[in-house]
């Protein structure tokens, strides 16, 4: 396999082509919004403390809709992944952000062999052309 193919299969950046700008309503609004100025957002509970992701109203902790905006460091590590390989290889994990949440999201600009449990990574948003950004990650 030539170098080029043999980087392909295991190093990847966000394929443009399957970039789709996700559906935006109220609710999710201000989340989407703050992608486009490099921001990861989540809701904070200001009944339990707990903070969540995917951001909705209603805590899914305790129910409360005393819910409020969480500005993000953009900083987690890895829960768990998985790479495909059959067709454009791509790789998702779980990551778990410093401030508590979990969310599944895809692993960009990486070698996909060097992927671990546990390692470090930083978001990284990729613009959707359409009026929001994606929160992909990258090592880091």
């Amino acid at each position: 396999m030539s170098e080029s193919k043999a980087e392909t299969a295991t190093t990847k950046t966000a394929p443009r082509s399957k970039i789709r700008a996700p559906r935006i309503n109220d609710e999710s609004r201000p989340f989407w919004e703050a992608t486009t100025r490099g921001e990861l957002l989540v809701k904070h509970c200001t009944a339990c403390g707990e903070n969540h992701y995917f951001p909705r109203t209603f805590c899914p902790f305790c129910f409360s809709d005393a819910t409020e905006w969480l500005k993000c460091s953009g900083r987690g590590t890895i829960y768990t992944y998985s790479v495909t390989r059959r067709g454009e290889p791509y790789a998702i994990a779980y990551v778990t952000l410093e401030e508590g949440p979990t969310m599944l999201t895809n692993l960009i600009d990486c070698d996909f062999d060097k992927l671990a449990v546990g390692q470090a990574v930083k978001v990284k948003f990729v613009d959707t052309g359409e009026g929001s950004a994606l929160p992909f990650f990258v090592p880091g």
